[in-house]
């Protein structure tokens, strides 16, 4: 499964309304989403879309779904995983996000799950910096499910999904 090579303005905006989806947006992982949308390179208005989108609130509603990949789907509700999993601790409400977020962006339960599986994973490793490194987190999400499906292909996969 290839990284687009530019995730596109939907997708940054679902990331930050994913960010949101608890109350509260942190100040680096609202960086992370502006930094990794520059690094893309990006249009600057669509730059500053983007940076209002992490400064407040936004919902998944006006996210155009259609113009992302599956790929692009399964990234936005894996980092919504992996943001509910930085502080240790999934509340009741950060799951029913997750839940909505899934259901919005018409990402399939098994999916799901391999996903929450390996984000939990990529959050207890490394530096508090890496973890927002979200094109790294992408390399390491598109690898990982490439190899889970091959593994899955040549009959050794034993996950739930």
């Amino acid at each position: 499964m290839a990284t687009n090579a530019i995730l596109g303005r939907d997708v940054y905006l679902a990331l930050a309304a994913v960010g949101w989806a608890d109350g509260n947006l942190d100040a680096d992982e609202a960086d992370a989403i502006v930094r990794t949308a520059l690094e893309e390179g990006l249009e600057l208005d669509v730059i500053t879309e983007i940076e209002e989108a992490t400064k407040k609130p936004i919902s998944l509603d006006v996210i155009d779904r259609l113009s992302m990949t599956k790929s692009d789907r399964l990234y936005v509700y894996a980092v919504g995983s992996w943001i509910t999993r930085l502080d240790g601790v999934v509340t009741p409400e950060e799951e029913a996000a997750l839940v909505k977020i899934g259901d919005l962006l018409g990402v399939p339960e098994g999916p799901r799950k391999h996903a929450d599986e390996l984000l939990a994973e990529i959050a207890k490793q490394g530096d508090r910096p890496d973890r927002f490194d979200l094109l790294k987190l992408r390399k390491d999400l598109d690898e990982r499910l490439a190899a889970a499906q091959a593994a899955k292909a040549a009959g050794g996969g034993g996950g739930n999904g």
